[in-house]
């Protein structure tokens, strides 16, 4: 469990506080998508959890530790996936064998089942891959690490429409029950289908912790004629086909996939509270 109790940061050198007197837990089991604007701390949060930022104020915890202590207990159990990254020159077998020691559960087998759904061979040479195989190989890495944390930044950036649904293969795969993890991401169609829970954030606050299954039981997400009835509509935009719509779900109404995309526009504009 990750347990975040009354957090305030700012970054040196003065500026906004990004976090004021912010609480939340997140518990195992569960892929939780991070959304925001730009700027509300959705990267900095992942590393405040990761322990790699510490607060001014307040306690960040995995697991009842401390994760800016950064004990290597603690350390073993999460794998931080950030936006930009660089790998060695060197073989993935070097790499493997340089890097691997540092989780004990590390599989070779759920690495090369990875690399094998993103169409790639595992014996490759980092130093000669392009960036998307770079971060195919190491998203692969991340999840073959069978890390309880997994902390993922933008993972889907940089990976063609063929990657991206590979990616969502990957990860759902090879989720387990006493796994989490925590998806930042503004690309919100390449993960939709993969959440459990959404978290949404604006200036230094959660405006919205939702399971994904309440949400799908509260609202329905759809395309509607313009001037058909909005009487159960909570937010509209204009689309190809009129409008794209969040309705109240009423009795007898079928259960309609997550729109993160609209739920996002809903939710910031206040329509959902």
């Amino acid at each position: 469990m990750i347990e975040i109790k009354n957090m305030f940061f700012k970054y040196a050198g003065g500026g906004e506080q990004v976090f004021r007197n912010f609480s939340l837990q997140l518990q195992a089991n569960n892929i939780y998508g991070l959304l925001g604007k730009n700027g509300t701390g959705k990267s900095t949060l992942l590393y405040l959890i990761d322990g790699l930022l510490r607060p001014q104020e307040g306690t960040v915890t995995v697991d009842g530790v401390v994760s800016s202590r950064r004990l290597p207990h603690t350390l073993s159990e999460i794998f931080l996936v950030p936006e930009e990254f660089d790998l060695p020159s060197v073989t993935l077998d070097e790499y493997i064998r340089l890097n691997a020691p540092f989780y004990p559960r590390f599989s070779r087998e759920v690495l090369k089942e990875c690399l094998n759904d993103f169409d790639l061979d595992d014996q490759l040479h980092l130093g000669k891959l392009s960036m998307g195989q770079k971060k195919k190989v190491f998203m692969s890495f991340a999840l073959s690490a069978n890390t309880q944390l997994l902390l993922m930044d933008e993972p889907t950036n940089g990976l063609d429409i063929p990657s991206k649904s590979q990616f969502r293969r990957v990860v759902a795969n090879h989720m387990s029950d006493d796994r989490m993890v925590i998806i930042s991401t503004h690309q919100v169609h390449d993960v939709e289908q993969l959440l459990d829970h959404v978290l949404i954030l604006s200036e230094s606050q959660l405006m919205l912790n939702a399971p994904v299954a309440e949400l799908c039981e509260k609202y329905v997400f759809e395309e509607r004629a313009a001037g058909a009835d909005d009487k159960d509509v909570v937010y509209a935009e204009p689309s190809v086909h009129g409008q794209s719509v969040v309705a109240r779900r009423k009795a007898g109404m079928a259960e309609t996939s997550l729109n993160l995309e609209l739920l996002f526009n809903a939710t910031v504009t206040g329509a959902i509270v």
